[in-house]
């Protein structure tokens, strides 16, 4: 059996250890930074098309055989978002597509789902969210080999005068996700390599049966959603 004190030692002897390697790691991350007087953190590199990722809060995302019957900025919590309202086929479908892209290049994603919720109560007088579901589905996008995985917040939001099939991520070129950790870490990987992770925040919003079953409209939903996040960053087409 292992003494307390010996225990102590080991465990003091660990975190010291791991306080040295952390510190390492930092040391080599800001060396060149600081070697050619400019701090990192102070100055991280420039997001490549963040003026146009801008602009979707004022010109809202065109969508193949999609017309936007209306479009505006939205200011929902602390941030301004592009809402858009669609249809396609002479009106048969319908969505909404709410979009907070970034503002600048030290902006971060927050979890900016629960003004989606504020803005649901603001507009019906309630929101009740129920059959929520990590859903996942993936994108081929241009210049990339690999297809773009996208890992997004699916459920049911309802009112008393409207329900809807919720599909929730950020979007970024490499693919998506519903959690803020998820862009932070590729944000970092790609700061060493002297590049960043531009995001849009995107919630997907398609009518459906009064309180229905929502996995009857996934199909439907995952097709918009794959065309939003192709899109998103195919600022050429």
């Amino acid at each position: 059996m292992i003494s307390l004190p010996r225990f102590f030692k080991q465990r003091q002897f660990l975190q010291i250890a791991a306080l040295i390697l952390l510190a390492l790691l930092l040391a080599i991350g800001a060396l060149p930074g600081y070697l050619g007087g400019k701090w990192q953190w102070k100055q991280p590199p420039p997001i490549i098309n963040l003026g146009e990722i801008k602009k979707l809060r004022k010109t809202g995302l065109a969508i193949p055989e999609w017309k936007i019957t209306q479009q505006q900025e939205q200011m929902l919590g602390s941030g301004k978002w592009s809402l858009q309202i669609m249809e396609k086929d002479g009106g048969k479908q319908a969505a909404i597509l709410l979009l907070l892209p970034q503002n600048g290049p030290k902006d971060q994603p927050q979890v900016e789902w629960t003004e989606i919720n504020s803005w649901g109560r603001m507009q019906w007088g309630e929101w009740q969210v129920a059959q929520y579901r990590q859903a996942e589905f993936a994108v081929q996008q241009p210049q990339i080999e690999e297809k773009a995985k996208v890992k997004a917040r699916f459920f049911r939001a309802h009112s008393k005068q409207q329900t809807f099939a919720v599909l929730q991520w950020y979007a970024m070129p490499n693919g998506g996700h519903f959690s803020p950790l998820n862009w932070f870490w590729a944000d970092q990987f790609a700061q060493w390599h002297k590049q960043r992770v531009p995001w849009v925040a995107v919630s997907l919003l398609v009518p459906m049966e009064p309180l229905g079953e929502v996995e009857t409209t996934w199909e439907q939903v995952k097709s918009i959603g794959k065309t939003v996040q192709i899109r998103l960053f195919n600022f050429n087409s």
